[in-house]
């Protein structure tokens, strides 16, 4: 009777154990819809203040749930994104580049546009990298570069479009490159947007 009663006391732990386990389960289960339809809720109200919205919230929802509520996050993915984007516009362009039988003029063009896309590359870059090593101390300074590197490579793609500018260019090779271009371009002026309201948002703390 005595060892009954002692495995009895012994099983008590282990239920308890149990039900709160089981309890935490039901309760995270529970939380995490409403976790994830407040990420989005916030990338969708961040995203109304970029110029391309729609494409904003289809290009970062995505990735709600490691961007969550972070504004700092959601500026490294929106950067994230655009850089790959770019890489692969970049790749397309050096491709095309060797189609046989390019008029002169689309020639240089397409030259003109690889060496300014790669250039964007390298920004994107370099902020994406800065925006890792960012701290309350060198917040200001740091945004400023970031800024500043996400609107050159805006202007990169920009200056590419411009080398096609013209009825004499028209033609399958501008119709492909300008499709591309001006995806990564409002990929780019996104990123940017929400670069800016970081910095102005984070330069308000005390």
């Amino acid at each position: 009777m005595e060892g009954s009663s002692l495995r009895h006391w012994k099983v008590i732990p282990i239920l308890l154990i149990t039900l709160q386990f089981t309890t935490n389960m039901v309760l995270s289960l529970a939380d995490a819809p409403f976790d994830k339809q407040r990420n989005i809720e916030y990338i969708k109200s961040s995203c109304s203040s970029t110029t391309y919205p729609r494409l904003c919230y289809r290009s970062l929802s995505i990735y709600a749930n490691k961007i969550k509520t972070s504004p700092r996050l959601l500026v490294d993915t929106a950067l994230n994104v655009t850089l790959k984007a770019s890489k692969s516009t970049s790749r397309l362009m050096v491709k095309i580049s060797t189609i046989h039988g390019l008029r002169p003029r689309v020639a240089a063009a397409m030259a003109d546009c690889i060496e300014v896309i790669g250039d964007s590359v390298d920004e994107l870059q370099q902020s994406i990298e800065e925006l890792g090593h960012i701290s309350r101390s060198n917040f200001a300074l740091t945004m400023s570069d970031i800024q500043t590197w996400v609107s050159a490579a805006l202007t990169d793609e920009d200056t590419c479009m411009d080398g096609f500018a013209g009825k004499s260019m028209n033609g399958n090779v501008k119709t492909m490159v300008r499709k591309r271009i001006v995806k990564i371009a409002h990929l780019t002026s996104n990123a940017l947007a929400l670069v800016n309201n970081y910095a102005s948002t984070q330069s308000n703390l005390p």
